[in-house]
Parts: structure tokens; sequence; C-alpha cells
């Protein structure tokens, strides 16, 4: 059977039945090289380049150790490779590969060996200003200061691309003001990786705008083997004032020299979801005049046109009376819809050339002596998004992505609502409990959060065929993606406990179906509720309304999810399981979001996140929960995304901004917050210190620094040592030790303390440090939240407090059963999972319904899906057989249970 654990030994009512030992505690496995698969199953027609991560079993490849890429039938495949996380032995945990652009064989192995290098390797040579990619005969110069961050593109020592600079434009009122223009200005450049497979060099600037400096950037070149393409990866922070800063556009401009080439021989591309918008700055063809079938093939196949003399003379003569045409727009103001519209010049009216729904976000301009693609991923995800091209009738042709465009109305960040009389603690209690909204004047604050996009730029000898040009489209819109094979995870042991696909009983398969209707049903419902924006792409809706049938996007905490009750790490482990293109890039997606919007990187609020919301930073509840690096592993280690790195680096600090920021519920008056010793902060297990402690682990097994597992060490130790341990719930936490503090305190149970991460970094921290105090304290916990109310009472006494996510808390129980091997503890976790109570109540039943012609899930709220699904991962894992012990009840039964209000904080 196909799960982390081995099956139980003997039935579950059988006295001797006994749960199997951990597989941590057995030797260390022989070497097996590792498979790596594309996650659609088959090689793509075309990539840009490749890097991907592998998992590696406790001890199985010493450090020092070089690691190759292979084919299947063992053939070399030009590779690099690094280490991103070690084992406490320092042992390789993760490793980090990248293959050439130039090659998609079916799939690979890694495995032992010197990497073979390309016959062209990408070099990085290094001066006082600039940086010198070379990809075969293809260079970038990068600038080391100053505005243009390519500073050109040459092919075989001709120039082809221009400088390329980060723009935009900046009013001081939303619908009417006067745009003031800003550019980027690099302050740091680095040199990350320099080849031989890939080179990678990181940016770091502002915009500026007259003298001021605002909207700090990171932006990341990437050059494989083999690419005639950039990738950029561009961070901008929103660190203006809302009530004031309206940004009016934001974009990437490149210039593009033409001023060799007649107008009939330069060429302006589109790509669309119909035909490529293919055309001539000076079009030959619907002429009156035939100009000859030679010229016109020519122009729409992005050659030279033959010699003019071979040219009909009714039209060579009077070329100059055809008009040029000289701006190029293509607009996406919305996910369903975009024009195309030129003009021959900026005094001259515009012409509607083509629309259509959605466009892959690909432009083109040059001629047969050179020229430039710009692309932009997620281009109409993230409207209101443009492609202008502009000045093709100059010498140096304007290339611009618009991330936001000039045209659309101004980015307006103002909270949507005023004080409406919660200027005290008594007033905004009042309004979370009518709206869910955890309101505080003036904390509903947009500056620090942050946006990262991807892009393309590709420098050419000459016109590409369209052809070609609908592949690149094709492939920046959704790029291919290798992906260790989900069996190497496994046995690598990662990320706790969870197990592959089983469906060998009827139980397991209805799981399982229901685990993929889940996933197929929110990202049907990403597309059905356009759940799209350039802020709001990559998030999901927290609480659906019955009455209205439609989500609650205009109501409190009910609105957009921020990665409550952790729908990111169900994803990710959904995806480590399978390898599923569809939940990939679902979860790819809200981990954009997630670890950039709803995350402050600047400001009061750095290292926090924000609760959800209707704006992703309108609720004044700011906590590490939602900053949560455990949200962002899986995803850094699989694809050793620099950025996503920078945000887990980031978050190590980020216990230092709760000794100025508040973080918890609104209280009346201060009377009723423990007294803290000088130096501690209040400090939840969960919802606070386990994220933290996520960000911590990462840093030590990225970088070795013990500083940093000595810090979650000592949180573990004095975790246990309460005399209540887990069932404490918060307390007074040392920022100089790293330890809490004993108060005397009673049992405080929350059922939010474990739905943030804590139970899977809980499983990690347990497998790799020996904290005995820990283990013992985190099983008591897992055993008891759950509990039924007398056994409770005669346990601990009263009070018994309420209790919420049954079903997700199965899992808890579930961990208790397979540590203690207490097979009676597996029946309650397999009842518990399978209740529906406070949890999936609509559970098993495929959740898409119709009411009125209107697609809806009655009663659904995201974060008890997301609980259900990771203790749906877990329990397979750990307590398969007595998952079979259980009838699932129909979904039309009596008595079935309804979610109701599972979930709320």
């Amino acid at each position: 059977m196909l799960n982390r654990r081995e099956t139980l030994k003997a039935a579950l009512g059988s006295a001797a039945a006994v749960l199997p030992a951990r597989l941590g505690a057995a030797p260390v496995a022989a070497f097996q090289p590792a498979p790596v698969r594309w996650i659609d199953g088959v090689a793509p027609v075309m990539q840009a380049g490749q890097t991907f991560g592998v998992a590696w079993p406790r001890g199985a490849i010493k450090r020092g150790t070089l690691l190759t890429v292979t084919t299947r039938d063992g053939r070399p495949v030009p590779s690099q490779f690094w280490i991103t996380a070690s084992w406490p032995d320092g042992s390789i945990k993760w490793s980090a590969h990248a293959i050439p652009a130039d090659i998609a064989p079916d799939g690979l192995i890694v495995t032992r060996g010197r990497p073979a290098v390309p016959a062209r390797p990408v070099r990085v040579t290094e001066s006082a200003d600039a940086v010198t990619i070379t990809v075969g005969d293809l260079q970038w110069r990068i600038g080391t200061s100053g505005a243009a961050l390519v500073q050109q593109a040459s092919i075989s020592g001709r120039t082809v691309l221009g400088p390329v600079t980060l723009i935009g434009a900046a009013r001081t009122e939303p619908l009417h003001g006067a745009d003031l223009p800003f550019t980027g200005q690099i302050e740091r450049v680095t040199v990350e990786q320099s080849g031989p497979v890939r080179a990678v060099v990181k940016i770091e600037g502002a915009h500026y705008s007259g003298e001021r400096r605002w909207l700090p950037f990171v932006v990341r070149l990437y050059a494989y083997a083999g690419s005639a393409g950039l990738r950029i990866v561009h961070s901008v922070v929103f660190d203006g004032t809302a009530s004031k800063d309206f940004v009016s556009a934001l974009g990437v401009r490149a210039s593009v020299p033409v001023k060799d080439t007649a107008f009939h021989d330069r060429h302006v591309r589109f790509a669309t979801d119909a035909q490529v918008f293919a055309e001539g700055v000076r079009p030959l063809t619907g002429l009156r005049r035939d100009p000859g079938p030679a010229f016109k093939a020519a122009q729409v196949a992005g050659r030279a046109v033959p010699p003019l003399d071979t040219m009909a003379k009714a039209v060579r003569s009077t070329l100059e009376r055809i008009p040029a045409w000289g701006d190029f727009r293509l607009e996406q103001p919305t996910a369903n819809g975009w024009t195309i519209t030129k003009r021959t010049a900026p005094d001259y009216g515009w012409i509607d050339a083509d629309q259509g729904r959605r466009a892959p976000g690909l432009a083109y301009v040059g001629s047969p002596q050179g020229g430039a693609a710009l692309g932009v991923r997620y281009f109409w995800q993230r409207h209101p998004s443009a492609l202008h091209i502009d000045g093709a009738t100059g010498d140096d042709a304007a290339l611009t992505a618009w991330l936001w465009s000039p045209e659309a109305p101004a980015m307006d960040m103002r909270p949507y609502h005023g004080t409406m009389g919660m200027e005290r603690y008594d007033a905004q209690n009042e309004g979370l409990s009518v709206t869910y909204e955890d309101y505080e004047p003036g904390w509903d604050d947009a500056a620090g959060i942050a946006r990262t996009s991807e892009l393309m730029l590709w420098a050419f000898p000459a016109t590409p065929d369209t052809a070609i040009l609908q592949g690149m489209a094709k492939m920046q819109a959704e790029p291919p993606q290798l992906m260790v094979a989900p069996e190497q995870l496994h046995a690598a042991q990662v990320f706790g406990d969870w197990g592959l696909p089983d469906r060998s009983t009827p139980n397991r398969a209805a799981i399982e179906n229901q685990l993929s209707n889940l996933v197929d049903f929110y990202a049907g419902e990403v597309d059905r509720r356009a759940w799209y924006g350039f802020w709001n792409h990559g998030d999901v809706m927290h609480t659906y309304d019955s009455d209205r049938h439609r989500w609650r996007y205009d109501i409190g905490g009910f609105a957009w999810d921020n990665s409550e009750l952790s729908p990111d790490l169900w994803l990710w482990y959904q995806v480590l399981r399978t390898g599923d293109a569809k939940t990939w890039r679902f979860a790819e997606a809200m981990t954009r979001h997630t670890g950039e919007v709803d995350v402050y990187h600047s400001g009061r609020f750095k290292g926090l996140g924000t609760r959800h919301g209707v704006q992703h930073w309108s609720d004044s509840s700011k906590q590490p929960r939602v900053s949560n690096a455990s949200y962002r592993r899986p995803f850094y280690y699989l694809t050793a995304d620099e950025r996503v790195g920078d945000l887990l680096h980031d978050l190590i600090a980020s216990d230092q901004t709760l000794t100025t920021v508040e973080i918890g519920r609104k209280v009346p008056s201060a009377a009723k917050k423990p007294t803290l010793p000088a130096g501690t902060i209040e400090m939840t297990f969960g919802t606070t210190w386990c994220p933290l402690a996520a960000a911590w682990l990462t840093e030590w097994e990225r970088t070795g620094d013990v500083r940093w597992r000595d810090r979650v060490v000592a949180g573990l130790d004095s975790i246990g040592r309460l005399p209540n341990g887990w069932m404490t719930g918060s307390a007074p936490f040392d920022m100089a030790s790293g330890r809490f503090i004993d108060q005397g305190r009673g049992i405080q149970l929350s059922h939010l303390n474990a739905v943030f991460g804590a139970v899977e970094v809980s499983a990690e921290l347990i497998g790799l440090l020996d904290v005995p105090r820990y283990r013992a304290a985190w099983l008591v916990y897992c055993r008891w939240y759950n509990a039924p109310q007398a056994a409770y009472l005669a346990k601990f006494g009263p009070p018994f407090g309420p209790r919420n996510l049954r079903e997700g808390h199965s899992r808890l129980t579930a961990y208790a059963a397979f540590e203690d091997k207490d097979t009676t503890l597996a029946a309650r976790a397999a009842d518990e999972f399978l209740s529906g109570d406070a949890g999936l109540g609509t559970w098993p039943s495929d959740p898409r319904h119709r009411v009125d012609g209107v697609l809806e899930w009655p009663g659904v709220s995201t974060n008890a899906a997301a609980q259900w699904g990771l203790a749906a991962i877990q329990n397979l894992a750990l307590i398969p057989e007595a998952l079979d012990r259980v009838t699932i009840v129909a979904p039309d039964a009596p008595g079935r249970r309804r979610q109701g209000d599972a979930g709320r904080d």
C-alpha cells in the first residue's frame, strides 16, 4: 500500500494489533537515483531552461558528492547543481539542478557523478560598470548603476536590443490627477550564479520621481544555456501613502533599434488567443494595387522583402502614400477581453484592429536585422495589463510590458471604509462580531505589501516565424516544469507525514477522489468567479453566501482567504504526493500571492501577514500565521526559486516586529492582559511560534548556521517544560533566549493553535531534533484536543471549553495513535475525520451544485476545506486501515452534518 508508514499489522479490533514503527528509525537506505518528470506528463515542445529540486534521504549523500543529470537511458544531460538544504548530520537534504533550454527529454534521472557541461556554456564577466552574460553568440550587458537593467543585447557583435528600464507613473488623486513619471534606478547588483548552465543576476534598487525614492524593487535576470531569452523576476514593494499615491502605470520597457530598416520590413507581432496579430509597420497586403505575391508573403512571414526594383511599379512608386503605423496597443483591462489598436503618430486617431478574450501576453517588434520579444506570465489573470509598441516609425521602437496599464484607472490602495465610530476597542469588538472583521483605525494600511511578476525578454537576429512566436507565447504563459517524482520525495521523508495516492480500498478511493474534487472545484471557482487582477490573482475567497449565491467578497473577514487555515499547505501536500500539473499551478499562483501581497515587506508590520478580509491588507490583525514560512517551503525546495528564498530569509527576524505590534484580539482594557517580564512578548505556540520556528528551521538547513537550530531547540524544550506543555496554548517568550517562561498558567485550548502549519512543522522537528519533552507535550495535546468530554474531564477536570474543527483536528489524534501504537485512538481518529463535524459537511459528494442556475457549494468555507484536505492526507498516511473500518455516510443520507461556521477565529 502506498503511504508513508507501514500498515497496521492486524485488524484494529484485535487486542494484539499494533501500529507500525516510524520509518525514520530504520537504517539509511542505499543510494538510489532520483527520477524527474514533467508535471504535464509529456515533454514540452519548447522550454526556456529548467530548475528543479530533489530531496534525498537522510545520510544517503554526503556533502561534497557531485550530482549529475542523465536521460532515462543514461545519456548525460548538461546540468548545474547546488545544495539548498542539509540534514542535521550534514548530508544533502535538497539539491537543485538546472538544465539548458535547447533540450526537453521525456524524463530525467539525477544520480551521482560529475555534471556534463553544455557545448556552449553560459559565461559571466564583471567590470566596474556592467555584468556581461554570454550565451553562445548572444551577449547581455547588465547595468550596475543608472536606469538600464539591461544596457544592450548583441548577437555576433550586432546590437539588437537597447536599454531595458523600469518605468511608471503615479498621481496624487485617483481619477483626474496629473501623472508624475518615475524610473527605476539600480543601487546594488549581485552575481548569484555564473554558469555553466544558468547565470543569475540580482538587481536591487528603487524608483525615483524627481528626488523622491520609493517603490523599492528586486529584479533577477536568469540566462540559460541554449536560450535566446532572459527570464525576469520582478518584485516591487508598495511603500507609498494610500491616500495620495495612486500608481497609474508600472512597467518594463525595452528599446529596439530599427533605424536602418525600411518601414515595410519592420514587423509587429502580438500573440492572441486566436491567430497571431502579424503586421508590417507599412503594410503591403490588402492594397488596391498588388505589389506581387513574393512581397506579401515575405512581410507576413517576417522576412525581408525582395529588392524593390522587382516590385510592381504601381506600388513601388507610391510606397510613401501608404500610411506607416508607429504605435500599437494590446490592452487587457479585464480577464475576459482584450483589444488591439494602432495609430500612425501621437497626434492622430487610434484605429481598432482586433479583439478577443484572453491574450497570452507576448509582443515582438523588429526586422530582418534583429528584434526583441517581451512576454508576461499571468498576463490576463493580473489585469489591467498591456503590451505597447511605440515609435515603430522612428530610429528605436519602445516595447513595453505594462504590469499595470496606463490606460486603466490608477491603483487605489485606500481602505474600503471609514472608522464608522469604531475608535474604541469595545466598538471594534462589536464590528468584529457582526462582520467578522478585526478593525482598528490606521491598521488597514497597504504600505509594505509587494507583488512579484514574471517576464521573458528575447533577443533575435531576425524576426522569428509566427509558429515560433506562438510556441514562445504558450511557453511563457504556462511554463513547463520539471518535478522530482513523488516516490522520491516520499522516500526522502521530507515535510512530515504524508503518503502517495492510495485507492486500494473503497474508503481510500473515496477520500482520494474527494481530494481531487476539491482541487477541481477551487481551481474552477477561480475562473467562474473571476478571482483575478494584479493584487488578487492567486488568492481564493473564504466563505460562500448561499443567500446571494456568491462568495462573501464584501463582508469583513469572510472575503479574501489570505492563507486562513493553510490552503497553501493543503495544495502543496497534494502536489508532493501526486505531481499533478493543475494542483501545482494552483499552488504556485497562491504562493506567489500569499507570500507577497498578504505580507508586509517594509514598515511597522514588516514580517507579519494580514488576516483574511475584503482587501488583502484591510484587517487589522497582523500575524506570523499568515507570513508563515511553512507555506513557502515546498515551492522553494521544489524549484530553488530565489525570490521565495529571500522571503523565507526575511522572516527569521519577524519576531522582532512583535515587540511593537499587538497581534491579539481587541480588548476593552489593558487589565485583561497578563503581566509580562521585561524583554518578553506574549506568544501563542501554534499561530505564532510554529510559523517562526519554520523560518528558523529553514534558515538552519539552508545555511548550516546553528544559531537558528538552537533557537528552535530552546522553544521546543521550554514548551515541553511547562507544567501543561502544549495545552498551555500561550506563554511569555523571552526574546533573547528564545525560551518560553513558566507563569504557572492553566490549560488554554484554541481551535486555531494547530491549524496554521503547527501539525506539519511539529512532525518535522520531532523527526529532526531529539527533544523528548516537546515530543511528550505534543503527543498529549494531540491525544486530548478532540477527546470526548467525559474522558477529558476525568483526566483534567473542568472546565471543558469549546472545541471547533473536530474533523481537521482528527489528524492530531491520528498522530498520537500512530506514535503510541494505540489502535483504539486510531479508530477514534477515523471516526472524527469522517464525521463531518465542524468540517467539510457535504463530503463525499462532488462539491458542485446548481441553485437557480448558479454553480455553488452551499455553506462552504475554504478554511474547512483546507483542513479537511490536510487531515485526509495525513490520516491516509498514519491510520489507513482505521479509515477502512468506518462506514462513509452517503452524501444524501438522513442526518448528514452540514458545515456551519467551521473555522471561525
